[in-house]
């Protein structure tokens, strides 16, 4: 999300990224305190008015790294080459932009640029921070470097790759899995197109056929037998019926996506009009009917869903005129904002047929597939007071992604195991967080030391760190202090002080020439004017041995 976009956002994400924002900040205060703590015996120069400002700037540049992730890592690079105790910090950072980076090459040289400017700011910064000479520095850069953005970075890039190919698997899976079910709806289409397309040229020509003839037999009939006429009649009506219930039946054979009959669907078509013109047809054969309507009308749903209505109520009148003739019927519909809900509901029939036809119970499977299919349901049975009852209940506005399809029996089991492996994987990606973190901070402080232990240290006797312009403060911590001993065997043998010099330290000097010359040891003498050292002598003076105190024989040792 790009800053403006955070801005804008709603106030619950920008609450969550304000809290999110302070976790990061407390937990990187959190590392540098205990880096810190683990790296106190490294000699520093710098004091809290200083150090507390570069720790706030580097948690800022922790917190920024996902939305600017190089000037992020650059600039914790420049801080921790003088600052060793944000290594912990530039390792989280390193590894956050090696694994959001998916440009290899952008990748590599931010990592290299970040290593290079890690050293170089040490080799130049140490000698005025107190850690050591330019060379310490060096190796103090390439050790930090090495364990806190090189390591962190490789397996930022790994876990990058592994994201990634996890995603590109997710998706041609699920790629994959609507391949599948796009071939199956359409395999099922054609085989429905197909079935149609048989039906209709062979049963549909010979019904066409016996209505021709039974026309003709009629027309030859008119006057000669005006009974037979009559039957005729009856045989091309029956035929001419027999073809158009058979155009419906292929309606419901053909496409979903279309209605093929001759009662195309219209804009009428489940409608308030379109279920009262059903039922006046049926109180036109005898069968007393009331419709309940509950809610707006139906002209502004779905043409699936219309179509469905208008089928459930046809077909669960037809029943009635067959099993159930003369028996008193109630339509209820009820259309709300969710769902539309339509329940037919005959009461016994006062006369019941004496031969009541067979069912074959596919008109109802047929109604229940086509409500199943928009994401509803639908229940048909005898009621236990009588008579009989088909309720079906389907969404008023169809998933389009479930349009088509029935739902799988277990989809809640496979959620609940979504969301559990979700809670493991996050779980899974802490703890290995927690030992990478250890790891590095392992790591990190076995090169530090291995550095600070192959330190160059002040030799007993040549103190060649100290150089004009040092502190007084300073050149007695090279040069083990002032000796009073040293200054007493140099009082008159020593050459003259400068004459702008406030106070010299006496220590031990160079021995060339005790080496050259027996009886005679070094003498470093370091003169200061308002505590800045301005002048270094080195000179030899005589060795004076002092009698001892003689032991119980008389003699001398």
């Amino acid at each position: 999300m790009p800053p403006l976009a955070s801005v804008l956002a709603a106030p619950g994400e920008q609450g969550r990224l304000w809290w999110r924002a302070a976790a990061e900040a407390v937990g990187g205060g959190i590392l540098a305190v205990g880096t810190f703590a683990a790296m106190a015996g490294l000699a520093n120069g710098f004091t809290p008015g200083l150090l507390i400002p570069l720790t706030l700037l580097a948690l800022l540049l922790l917190v920024i790294r996902r939305r600017l992730p190089t000037v992020s890592l650059l600039g914790l690079a420049a801080l921790l080459g003088v600052v060793p105790y944000y290594g912990l910090i530039a390792a989280v950072i390193a590894y956050t932009t090696a694994r959001r980076l998916t440009d290899p090459r952008r990748r590599t040289l931010l990592l290299l640029g970040a290593s290079l400017l890690t050293v170089a700011t040490a080799t130049v910064s140490t000698p005025y921070t107190g850690l050591g000479t330019h060379g310490y520095g060096l190796a103090l850069g390439a050790v930090l470097a090495a364990t806190t953005i090189g390591v962190p970075g490789l397996g930022g890039i790994s876990a990058g790759q592994q994201d990634r190919l996890v995603t590109a698997l997710q998706e041609r899976t699920a790629a994959a899995e609507e391949a599948r079910r796009l071939a199956g709806d359409a395999s099922r289409s054609a085989e429905r197109t197909r079935i149609a397309a048989e039906m209709h040229d062979l049963v549909g020509h010979r019904l066409s056929l016996i209505a021709v003839h039974t026309g003709g037999l009629e027309m030859a009939l008119r006057d000669q037998e005006p009974r037979l006429r009559e039957s005729a009649a009856h045989v091309r009506q029956a035929a001419r019926d027999a073809m158009h219930e058979l155009r419906q039946i292929l309606g419901v054979l053909g496409p979903l996506s279309r209605d093929t009959g001759t009662e195309a669907l219209t804009d009428a078509t489940g409608t308030r009009a379109d279920l009262e013109a059903l039922m006046e047809e049926s109180r036109g054969a005898g069968t007393p009917i009331e419709l309940d309507w509950q809610g707006p009308d139906l002209d502004r749903r779905d043409a699936q869903v219309r179509r469905a209505v208008h089928r459930v109520v046809r077909e669960a009148l037809t029943n009635v005129h067959k099993y159930a003739t003369g028996a008193a019927v109630t339509v209820a519909v009820t259309h709300t904002e969710d769902q539309v809900a339509v329940r037919v509901r005959n009461e016994p029939p006062d006369f019941p047929a004496d031969r009541p036809e067979l069912s074959t119970g596919r008109g109802l499977t047929g109604l229940r597939e086509r409500v199943e299919l928009l994401g509803g349901s639908l229940d048909a049975g005898v009621r236990p007071e009588g008579g009989f009852q088909v309720h079906a209940v389907m969404p008023a506005v169809p998933d389009p992604a479930e349009t088509g399809r029935r739902p799988a029996p277990d989809a809640g089991l496979g959620s609940g195991a979504t969301a559990l492996s979700g809670i493991q994987h996050r779980v899974g990606s802490v703890l290995t967080a927690l030992l990478g973190l250890a790891g590095v901070a392992v790591t990190m402080m076995l090169g530090v030391i291995l550095v600070e232990q192959a330190k160059p240290q002040p030799v007993y006797g040549q103190p060649d760190q100290i150089r004009v312009g040092m502190s007084k403060q300073r050149v007695e911590e090279l040069g083990y202090g002032d000796q009073d001993a040293i200054r007493a065997a140099a009082r008159g043998r020593e050459p003259a002080r400068p004459a702008d010099s406030t106070s010299c330290v006496y220590g031990f000097g160079r021995d060339e020439e005790a080496h050259t010359r027996e009886g005679l040891f070094p003498v470093a003498r370091y003169c200061f004017r308002d505590d800045k050292l301005i002048k270094i002598d080195h000179f030899t003076v005589p060795m004076v041995t002092e009698p001892s105190a003689t032991d119980t024989s008389g003699g001398r040792r």
